[in-house]
């Protein structure tokens, strides 16, 4: 019978812990998608920065909390603050019609910069040879070399 009790006493602790730790990543959750909320809303009052990097608003923080405890997405929160305030309070813009361009410039100026820089560094450095001098058929040239002698 003890040891009976020991299994059910050490069934009752595992399933505790389990639980415990169920319901601790559920909160970490939560604060994780918070976190990611908030750094994707632009801060309505200066529009300076993210609402997590700046903390001057701490009614939409809240409000972001109570969405989250209401059980609502990030999805479903972003459109609520997209239809309030417009797309200028996302952080990153979304990918679609003229915004695209955001995306794929900088993707494009990389890539036709290092096609540059390639084909620069692999032309091949052609050293000149060395000048021959051959007599030249200019009038007066003996006299010429003489007063650029004299200028030096």
């Amino acid at each position: 019978m003890k040891n009976r009790d020991h299994v059910i006493c050490y069934n009752f602790s595992i399933k505790s812990v389990g639980l415990l730790i169920l319901f601790l990543s559920t909160l970490i959750a939560e604060t994780d998608l918070a976190t990611d909320i908030k750094r994707s809303l632009i801060s309505p009052c200066c529009w300076a920065g993210t609402v997590y990097d700046l903390d001057h608003n701490p009614e939409m923080e809240e409000q972001i909390n109570q969405f989250i405890f209401q059980g609502k997405t990030k999805q479903e929160i972003l459109e609520y603050y997209i239809g309030l305030y417009g797309e200028r309070i996302l952080a990153v813009p979304i990918a679609e019609g003229f915004n695209i361009m955001v995306w794929v410039t900088p993707i494009l100026a990389g890539m036709i910069g290092i096609t540059f820089l390639f084909f620069f560094l692999r032309t091949p450095n052609d050293i000149p040879s060395s000048v021959i001098s051959t007599p030249s058929e200019v009038p007066f040239d003996d006299e010429i070399e003489k007063e650029l002698q004299k200028m030096d």
